[in-house]
């Protein structure tokens, strides 16, 4: 089973991936999943990978006792304040060296940036969490608008644990239930469409507003 040319397959049928690492890796599953999580949110390059859909996931395979829940709960944690982490300093350092060789940059931006997270980055972080791509991409930009870290950190650590509590113990008690149970595939879809829906609402009250 190949990934490199499997993208898509890989996002829409992730329980059957989650299966054969389970069967072929065993416990190395565990850092497969850490960094799939940690690459999720710890680089601009990868928001497509699946961040909601993989921890619903392995919480319902935790209910069946193929994870510890415990030790899975902070490996998934760990793995998202990390990425985090990550993606604020790769901000912080090389965001605004970026953005200063785009002809469409502008000063204004950089520094309405600034102001922005300075007045509601705690906010922005902790409900990042919860929409994919956005969740990528919030961390870095806190780190372009020079969020001061320990604030930073703070909602970081408020935002992961809330977002792989949800997903992990949603999996857990309702992953067993019958009919999530025999139709993981379409609980994918539900997942993915749910995460994205407040994206596509903003774009359409954009165009709207246009």
């Amino acid at each position: 089973m190949s990934l490199l040319f499997k993208p898509i397959d890989f996002i829409i049928h992730i329980d059957r991936y989650l299966s054969f690492f389970i069967e072929n890796y065993g416990l190395f599953t565990y850092l497969i999943v850490f960094l799939i999580i940690f690459l999720e949110t710890g680089l601009v390059i990868t928001p497509f990978l699946p961040g909601d859909s993989l921890i619903f996931l392995s919480g319902t395979f935790a209910a069946q006792c193929v994870f510890n829940l415990l030790l899975l709960f902070f490996v998934l944690v760990i793995a998202a304040i990390a990425g985090d982490t990550v993606n604020y300093w790769i901000g912080y350092y090389f965001g605004e060296k970026v953005f200063s060789k785009n002809p469409l940059f502008k000063k204004e931006y950089f520094d309405r940036t600034k102001q922005f997270y300075r007045k509601h980055g705690g906010k922005t972080i902790i409900y990042a969490r919860f929409i994919p791509i956005i969740r990528t991409f919030a961390p870095f930009i806190a780190g372009i608008g020079v969020m001061n870290y320990p604030r930073f950190l703070v909602f970081n650590v408020i935002g992961g644990v809330s977002w792989v509590a949800l997903f992990l113990f949603g999996g857990y008690f309702f992953g067993e239930v019958p009919i999530v149970r025999d139709n993981l595939t379409i609980v994918v879809f539900l997942i993915i469409f749910i995460s994205i829906l407040p994206l596509v609402i903003e774009f359409v009250k954009h165009k709207l507003k246009k």
